[in-house]
């Protein structure tokens, strides 16, 4: 995939309007009754980046930026400010926020996830971009040490272990994450005269798949 592993400018993203979508095929029945069903494992998220845009100065960062990534030729990380950790966005990520996986004495690599639950009802999230520096992972209540006993794939998400954790081993795991993303569009309208006057250009992004 044509990815550009580099962060859409941060303070742009903030206050960005956006969030999951899913797809649902709806059929109603004769009798009235209703059956549905989704071709989709997980939702993808949409945004729109020209919300952000606060100064002229913004609007020739994101043309830059737009450049580089050659419109919707290439994709890039996004933060999303309303959910980018695996802990409640009060408070600071802990190694045991997430249970990503089971020990079986033979793996070595686990992929992150965010469960999200409602009542009985959960939804597990792959997690492909974990920012740099952030993820932190312990076996079953004890924290381990990045470089010594595991490594993590910022790129794909993947936390490597040196030595297999133990059959029915607890693997937990915090961390921050990106949303990887591309523009949805080849095109960016802008006016100055309109900028001045408080309108902003519509610049849509959409989740991407890795």
């Amino acid at each position: 995939m044509n990815f550009h592993e580099v962060r859409f400018p941060a303070n742009l993203s903030f206050g960005s309007v956006g969030g999951p979508e899913r797809r649902t095929d709806i059929v109603t029945l004769v009798n009235g009754y209703e059956e549905r069903n989704t071709p989709w494992a997980h939702s993808r998220r949409r945004y729109d980046a020209g919300v952000g845009m606060r100064s002229l100065d913004d609007v020739e960062t994101l043309i830059a930026f737009f450049e580089a990534r050659q419109g919707q030729m290439y994709g890039f990380r996004w933060k999303d400010w309303s959910d980018y950790k695996s802990s409640l966005a009060s408070v600071e990520v802990k190694f045991d926020d997430q249970v990503i996986a089971s020990g079986d004495g033979i793996e070595t690599r686990f992929p992150l996830i965010k469960t999200y639950r409602s009542g009985q009802f959960s939804y597990a999230r792959p997690i492909a971009k974990p920012v740099l520096g952030s993820v932190r992972v312990g076996i079953d209540q004890d924290e381990m040490k990045e470089g010594v006993d595991y490594a993590v794939d910022t790129t794909s998400g993947l936390v490597s272990f040196v030595t297999p954790p133990t059959e029915g081993a607890v693997i937990r795991a915090g961390f921050e994450f990106d949303v990887p993303v591309r523009f949805d569009t080849d095109r960016i309208q802008t006016s100055v005269a309109s900028f001045r006057a408080g309108d902003v250009p519509n610049v849509p992004v959409v989740e991407v798949r890795v």
